[in-house]
């Protein structure tokens, strides 16, 4: 259920490029999904495109204004919390950054591209007013709920809810895997 959103500056893409990296983008969600190119793993591969004024960008406290600036991006991806360790993460902004050089036909080191990986808590995502977790979601986008990932995940959760045990937080506060609902201390 990762969701990314990509602010840019006016001109940095014509319909063209928005719609190939609008696709290479899904591309990038689903690999994210564990590769999860499913008709479920779809559903949850969002991109949110926001176009700005070219003096709405300041880099280096410069206004991002004149043709020799190019293409400027700012793309937040938006993550459950959890999900992805630091190879992942490297991954993630190696991939944008080569979508955004592949849709703009530029250099990815000659564009302005600040990449910024959001963890929302457990507990915090829900579609159609339904809360969904990593284990719900795992589910719907047909991965296997004892895969790779899920166990990686699931040892996070663990850690976190011994660590919340020990410093004696409520056992209801949430933040938690759903299987893992209860008594924290009992992880």
């Amino acid at each position: 259920m990762p969701v990314m959103n990509v602010r840019y500056a006016v001109g940095s893409l014509d319909a063209a490029s928005k719609a190939v990296l609008a696709n290479r983008l899904t591309e990038v969600l689903i690999q994210m999904e564990g590769g999860a190119n499913t008709p479920g793993g779809r559903d949850f591969a969002w991109v949110r495109f926001d176009e700005s004024a070219r003096d709405d960008f300041w880099i280096g406290g410069q206004s991002n204004v004149g043709a020799e600036i190019g293409p400027t991006f700012l793309v937040d991806v938006t993550i459950p919390e959890g999900y992805m360790n630091r190879t992942h993460k490297n991954e993630v902004h190696s991939w944008v950054a080569s979508a955004i050089s592949e849709a703009t036909g530029h250099a990815a080191s000659d564009v302005p591209l600040l990449t910024v990986i959001t963890e929302v808590p457990e507990g915090n995502w829900s579609t159609r007013g339904v809360p969904i977790s990593l284990e719900t979601t795992a589910v719907v986008v047909g991965l296997p709920s004892d895969g790779e990932r899920l166990r990686w995940s699931r040892k996070y959760f663990e850690a976190k809810a011994r660590a919340l045990a020990a410093a004696d937080y409520p056992s209801d506060m949430g933040g938690l895997l759903p299987s893992m609902s209860g008594d924290v201390r009992k992880t």
